[in-house]
């Protein structure tokens, strides 16, 4: 797989507290010039950043994050107000204590209840692998793909660790044929990179693809 088509897979992502404009338009030209995938970035951003590519590249932002613990009525009210702002993808972060109670109908719910109110604009939903058993992992890749979301996502980058080659595996297992799959947090390297791919990740949410693969040194998400 060549440059053009690995970045024709990556969300190019800034989601630090402290971003500010000019940093936003630094990934926002960055991805114009290596036609990425989208650029991800918190909500606040969303309008000026649509405004500013004017439809070149999506732009993808984040709902509930980084905890997922707000409750429902929130996360969609995030997302329908992302989508009028431009944005057309949302990556939102499921309740994982809720996950943990057991309470599955409630996460399946909530999932259900995000998609709706986007529509037809793209859902990733981040399980952040990093706090579940692999049996969690497991009833999630179900849960996703029941709920008609589009994306399974690993993680947030900002929690106990990102995405891993065996949390990968699994949800190729799990999911393939039923929903994509997205790994972030923690991609460092092009090994990092192509074995994502090659594992069958659809997606990398990464802020060091670009300078990865113009063999730069990098640091980040």
């Amino acid at each position: 797989m060549d440059k053009k088509e690995i970045l024709a897979k990556v969300d190019h992502t800034l989601l630090k507290a402290d971003a500010t404009w000019p940093d936003i338009q630094k990934i926002c030209d960055e991805a114009m010039e290596n036609h990425t995938a989208s650029i991800c970035i918190n909500p606040g951003y969303v309008k000026q950043a649509c405004e500013y590519m004017k439809g070149a590249i999506p732009v993808c932002t984040v709902v509930g994050f980084p905890l997922g613990a707000t409750d429902t009525a929130t996360k969609v009210f995030e997302a329908k107000t992302a989508i009028e702002n431009g944005a057309e993808e949302v990556d939102m972060v499921i309740n994982i204590g809720r996950l943990k109670n057991g309470e599955y109908d409630f996460v399946r719910d909530e999932i259900a209840a995000i998609k709706k109110a986007i529509g037809d604009k793209v859902l990733k939903v981040i399980i952040e692998t990093c706090l579940l058993t692999d049996a969690e992992k497991e009833k999630m890749c179900d849960i996703v793909c029941e709920a008609g979301a589009d994306f399974i996502k690993t993680s947030t980058g900002f929690s106990t660790g990102g995405a891993t080659f065996a949390d990968i595996e699994l949800f190729a297992r799990c999911c393939r044929g039923r929903c994509k799959i997205k790994a972030a947090g923690g991609i460092s390297t092009i090994e990092d990179i192509e074995k994502f791919l090659e594992l069958g990740a659809d997606r990398l949410g990464t802020s060091r693809a670009v300078k990865i693969l113009q063999g730069l040194e990098s640091s980040g998400y």
